[in-house]
């Protein structure tokens, strides 16, 4: 049973290597194939463009990885509807309506005339 867990470990991190050595041929490959024509950079090699990819997680990324919170103001909007009279809910529809142009629901909708 060790065994198994051992391979898979094994298998799992030899995957991991590959991938990274494939992403960073990648944008040797492109960086070699397009900047030297269109802005006159110099050509790369492997190690340089795997470092490359090191600053540019290092810069944009981060190394740990984040939960993703921009998301929770569904979660909060939901909380408060559930929580809302159906008075204040209408109050809020015509609010929404009123200055974003936003209609609550589809019958609502018919042309006014």
């Amino acid at each position: 049973m060790k065994k198994n867990w051992i391979f898979k470990g094994i298998k799992f991190t030899m995957f991991g290597v590959g991938a990274v050595a494939l992403f960073a041929w990648l944008v040797m490959s492109l960086w070699n194939w397009l900047l030297p024509a269109i802005a006159g950079f110099s050509a790369i090699t492997f190690w340089q463009a795997l470092g490359l990819l090191v600053l540019c997680k290092l810069l944009f990324g981060g190394f740990f990885r984040r939960r993703y919170y921009g998301w929770g103001w569904r979660h909060r909007m939901r909380a408060k509807w559930a929580g809302m009279t159906e008075e204040e809910r209408e109050k809020f529809r015509h609010g929404m309506h009123r200055c974003c142009g936003w209609k609550a629901h589809r019958q609502e909708a018919t042309p006014e005339g």
